[in-house]
């Protein structure tokens, strides 16, 4: 169903739009800005390794170094983002990496598990905070008032606060051997997510052209917005509904500076690091592989 809404969603952005003319305006794009933007990315993805180095030491295991948690965050999101399988490839990536350590299936799925929770309550703080500033970032959508902003906006909010409280002692989950992070590392996990989609967010704010007069607020609301309704789709890189809310949500009756500058975001954030992602994961799994044939090949110990 979200893929249909997605599909439906961007062919009506589409429909006005002149893909010409924004090529044009791409290739006229300051290389200054991309350089901002590419700088503004890599911060975004160096964050995600303390996604996986948080989650871990949640479980006890501080004993893999810092190079495997840097090349299990960076591979496993941007080739499982990229496919649109988050939940399925992501946990089969961090097996492979993270197994010459001896973490188990149980393991893995807690890391699954804490990452996920440091990307929800990172988008959820943003969105509730984003829609406390700025109630109207929503008003290209029909029926959907600034009062109901200020709603969304304190209902996020107050859950975020609660689930800090509620889990400030440190809990462990009786149905699943998962011990959930206390108060304090909650808080770290939101500053984490925050600064992690803040640094993508504002990689697209310095690619829109300043005369579309975006301001910072509305256009954090409208990219969380798209980031997890994208996510929601399963779609790769949440092609379709990203793209639709992005146009939809900053692109005046002249969306072609937006989707100028949404075709460099694209390439920058998700084709680059995907096939970067991608070209040194099969590389290290066949380093791997050879090293293990090495091994078991007769004479090889000799």
């Amino acid at each position: 169903m979200i893929a249909g809404a997605a599909i439906y969603a961007l062919t009506r952005a589409i429909k006005k739009l002149d893909i010409a003319h924004a090529l044009a305006i791409a290739e006229d794009t300051d290389t200054r800005l991309i350089a901002l933007a590419l700088l503004l990315i890599i911060m975004s993805y160096a964050s995600l390794t303390l996604y996986d180095l948080l989650a871990l030491r949640t479980i006890g295991r501080r004993d893999v170094p810092f190079r495997m948690v840097a090349l299990a965050s960076f591979t496993s999101y941007p080739i499982a983002h990229g496919i649109g399988a988050v939940a399925l490839i992501a946990p089969v990536i961090r097996y492979r990496v993270y197994s010459r350590y001896k973490l188990g299936a149980i393991d893995i799925a807690n890391v699954s598990f804490l990452t996920g929770l440091t990307f929800w309550l990172g988008n959820l703080t943003a969105l509730g905070l984003s829609l406390m500033i700025d109630p109207d970032a929503f008003g290209w959508v029909e029926y959907w008032p600034p009062t109901l902003n200020r709603l969304v906006a304190t209902a996020l909010l107050a859950g975020v606060l609660g689930f800090v409280v509620w889990s400030w002692p440190g809990r462990r989950s009786k149905r699943w051997p998962v011990r959930l992070p206390s108060g304090p590392l909650v808080l770290v996990q939101i500053l984490i997510g925050l600064f992690d989609l803040s640094a993508a967010a504002l990689a697209m704010y310095v690619l829109i052209p300043a005369e579309l007069d975006v301001e910072l607020s509305r256009l954090m609301a409208v990219f969380i917005a798209a980031t997890l309704l994208g996510f929601a789709s399963h779609a790769p890189a949440g092609i379709g509904m990203f793209d639709a809310t992005i146009l939809l949500g900053l692109g005046s009756d002249d969306k072609d500076p937006v989707l100028a500058a949404l075709l460099i975001f694209r390439i920058l954030y998700h084709l680059l690091p995907f096939v970067i992602a991608l070209a040194l994961f099969g590389s290290v799994e066949a380093w791997r592989t050879l090293r293990r044939n090495h091994s078991a090949a007769p004479g090889s110990g000799d």
